[in-house]
Formats: C-alpha cells, sequence, structure tokens
C-alpha cells in the first residue's frame, strides 16, 4: 500500500503487518504457476523427455531457445535462436520465476519481469492461430500482473520472513 501525506514524509512499500494474506486462491494460482515454470526450467535443462527430449537438455549440450525461437512460433526472435547469451538468459528467467513464485519471495520483480517475457513471447506468436487474442503466455502474463498489486506471497510463502532480511530492507523493491 502507498501512501502520500508529504513530499518529505516517507513512503510505505509493503502492507502493514496486520494486513490479512491474500486468498487460499491466489497463493494456489501462484504456487502452480511458478511450477510450471520451474517445470520448464528443469526439463529443458535436463532433456526429461515431456516438452525436450531426452539427451537434449540444455546438459547435453541442447539449445533452450532453438526449437522456439527458430521459426513460426518466436521467429520474430530467430537472430537469438541457440544464442549461449539468449539460452542463459531464458534459462535463468524461467528458473528465477520458478523459484520466486513458489517460494513466494521477491514477488514485484518476478511478476513484473515474468510478465515482461510472456507478453514478448505472446507478441512473437500472433497472429495467434486457435485464437485471435488469448494463448497461455497471455493468460500467465495476466495472473503475474495480478501478483504485482496483491501480497500473493504472503500465504503459504516466505515473503514477510524475506522482507525482513537486512538486504530487502534497504532495497525495499527486492521485496
Amino acid at each position: 500500500m502507498t501512501t502520500h501525506a508529504s513530499v518529505n514524509e516517507p513512503v510505505e512499500l509493503e502492507p502493514p503487518a496486520t494486513a490479512a494474506p491474500p486468498p487460499r486462491s491466489l497463493a494456489v494460482v501462484r504456487i502452480a504457476l511458478g511450477w510450471v515454470f520451474l517445470w520448464a526450467f528443469l526439463d529443458k535443462t535436463f532433456g526429461l523427455g515431456f516438452d525436450t527430449p531426452a539427451d537434449q537438455g540444455w546438459i547435453d549440450g541442447g539449445s533452450p531457445t532453438a526449437e522456439f525461437f527458430s521459426g513460426g512460433a518466436g521467429g520474430m526472435y530467430s537472430g537469438a535462436s541457440g544464442a549461449a547469451w539468449a539460452d542463459w538468459l531464458f534459462m535463468a528467467a524461467q528458473a528465477g520465476l520458478g523459484f520466486g513464485l513458489v517460494l513466494g519471495v521477491m514477488m514485484r520483480i518476478a511478476a513484473c519481469c515474468g510478465a515482461a517475457l510472456m507478453a514478448a513471447l505472446w507478441f512473437s506468436m500472433l497472429p495467434i492461430e486457435n485464437n485471435p487474442v488469448v494463448d497461455p503466455h497471455f493468460v500467465y502474463a495476466t495472473m503475474l500482473v495480478a501478483f504485482v498489486f496483491t501480497d500473493a506471497g504472503a500465504r503459504w510463502g516466505l515473503t514477510r520472513r524475506w522482507r525482513r532480511l537486512r538486504l530487502v530492507q534497504r532495497y525495499p523493491v527486492l521485496g
């Protein structure tokens, strides 16, 4: 919650400690969406045979961005397809989003960055074949935006403990 009394008074960046935690349904959505990202990271890293074939994982020399970015879906990013920097950035985003959402830490950063990533992936797929507007990337982006404006990590997450860390208190944007 943000309050503005005067220019010289500090701005409150987090809800009061007595605020009620968000609904259980929001916590379930947060954890489920976090697991989507975490699972994508694990499958692309180790080639678990689901979306990424066995022996084609990142640790086996496969590229997490090559297939998606090279053509068709994501074709506008074909220049980054298979580039080491793109692979590292994409995998760091998947892991960061997954852990942040599941654990309920760094929620603002995870939600903002995740929404930007999902919007970029959604935009790269236009026009969408099955629906002219909505696909899973769009839905994930809207859920992540909701997390920016709620205290989504406070129920079944580590948000409150995380915010007590000295580093997070010094740099509230990490909260």
